[in-house]
């Protein structure tokens, strides 16, 4: 059978839920990795809270077991929780069924082998074993269920303690993480509000994505109208954090991943600290001054974390937030954990949230604006272009993941996004003046494509 090829995308697979995807779909998913993987062995399966996440699950592991590959099942879990069973349990790999914080319609995979999520060519090769002729092993492989909830938090608990007395705002926007973040910030002693902890599929109050200001100013009311520490935001399936100061103020994972920064560099003879494309000069800059040596890189997950295990980082992270902390710990994107490593930084600056944000080299700065394209090939087709436009025209152009243009008091930045049929776009200046300025500038090189531009964001 042949599938949208459109849903096998650079880090994972994502679609409409009963329209790209369905429960045909997850088994030949099971069956195929099995051929894929070539091994024999247990596979850890876990999933989100979307209405359709239970019926891909089980179809899912039934595709897997039909390849002789033998199951655990981890149940409705965050995705870092799949990702922290790789390495406690005897696995040789695993697959999380989420669509993170895409839309309710959608849902999606997040596939490992070994310790380690596969992305680009070992995705699509994945898709095309899908569409060939397979079949099911003479052999069952065997099915269990482990509660690997109860190990991380026990492994959470050992890790943290607080001497200072926190008070802070909790929205996890009824994805996956609220039932064990309580259980974890109760254990810790911490205080706090929980806002849209029941886990529902169908994100009533809005969307979990912790990094857009409209979803997240149910928590930025609550923080400033009770004068709260600060509030942590977490996306659908929990590999994602957005923070608030005292003040109101979201903040994203670049300045997250700065603050972490200050309690590993001193542990390192300089080490490098890995960036997204999407990040602020401004940390850039702190990182640099307090020994970190810098290194921008693609946007997406895998991507940064096969580039953490490249370059033996301890820490790195993107604009969008998902950070990724070697430094005692496993290296992939773990929202509570960072979470956690963050709180410990402002505990041992005497600071408040506000106050360690300010450390970092302020410049003017949008949000990621989303340009939808369609049809959505074009997006790519685009970049390219614009890239090419702006090298001829003499621009300094970072060319590792669409355009970052670089001025000395900022930068532009244009990328086709690989989950969803949009151009991202980020501007950052010293001044409102430049900072418009810049906008102008991409905005009258985008004109040319306005018919595959269905609307801006």
């Amino acid at each position: 059978m042949k599938w949208n090829r459109e849903v096998f995308r650079m880090y994972d697979i994502r679609g409409i839920a009963e329209v790209d995807i369905n429960e045909e779909f997850a088994y030949k998913l099971g069956l195929a990795y099995g051929i894929y993987i070539s091994n024999s062995g247990k596979v850890v399966v876990g999933g989100d809270v979307r209405s359709t996440t239970e019926k891909y699950k089980k179809a899912l592991i039934e595709g897997l077991r039909d390849s002789s590959l033998d199951v655990i099942d981890i149940g409705i879990v965050p995705t870092p929780l799949m990702y922290f069973s790789l390495f406690n349990l005897d696995a040789i790999g695993g697959i999380q069924v989420t669509a993170s914080h895409n839309p309710k319609e959608y849902n999606g995979f997040k596939i490992a082998i070994g310790k380690e999520t596969i992305y680009g060519d070992e995705i699509q090769k994945l898709g095309y074993l899908m569409e060939s002729e397979i079949f099911p092993s003479k052999i069952k492989g065997t099915y269990e269920r482990f509660n690997i909830a109860e190990v991380y938090v026990n492994f959470i608990r050992e890790k943290f303690r607080f001497e200072r007395n926190f008070n802070l705002v909790i929205d996890t926007g009824n994805g996956v993480v609220g039932v064990i973040i309580e259980e974890i910030l109760k254990s810790l002693n911490i205080k706090y509000k929980g806002l849209f902890i029941e886990p529902d599929g169908e994100f009533p109050n809005h969307l979990p994505d912790p990094t857009v200001v409209k979803y997240m100013s149910y928590a930025i009311e609550e923080v400033k109208r009770n004068n709260y520490d600060g509030g942590f935001g977490y996306d659908g399936d929990g590999d994602r954090i957005g923070i608030i100061d005292e003040k109101g103020n979201l903040i994203f994972g670049d300045k997250i991943t700065a603050i972490i920064a200050k309690g590993i560099l001193n542990k390192y003879k300089n080490p490098k600290i890995i960036l997204d494309v999407k990040s602020s000069k401004g940390v850039i800059e702190y990182i640099k001054n307090l020994g970190g040596d810098v290194v921008l890189y693609k946007t997406g997950h895998s991507l940064m974390k096969a580039k953490l295990k490249e370059l033996n980082s301890p820490l790195a992270g993107e604009m969008s937030g998902h950070i990724f902390i070697k430094d005692e710990f496993f290296g992939y994107d773990d929202a509570i954990y960072s979470s956690l490593r963050f709180l410990k930084e402002v505990e041992k600056s005497e600071k408040s949230f506000f106050e360690n944000f300010e450390e970092i080299p302020f410049y003017y700065s949008t949000p990621e604006i989303r340009v939808e394209i369609t049809p959505e090939s074009k997006k790519f087709e685009i970049v390219n272009d614009l890239v090419l436009k702006f090298k001829e025209k003499g621009y300094d152009v970072i060319d590792i993941d669409g355009a970052r243009i670089e001025f000395d008091d900022g930068f532009i930045l244009v990328r086709a996004s690989n989950t969803q049929p949009v151009l991202v776009l980020r501007f950052e200046a010293k001044t409102k003046e430049k900072l418009a300025e810049y906008q102008n500038l991409l905005y009258d090189e985008l004109k040319v494509y306005n018919k595959y531009i269905k609307n801006e964001n």
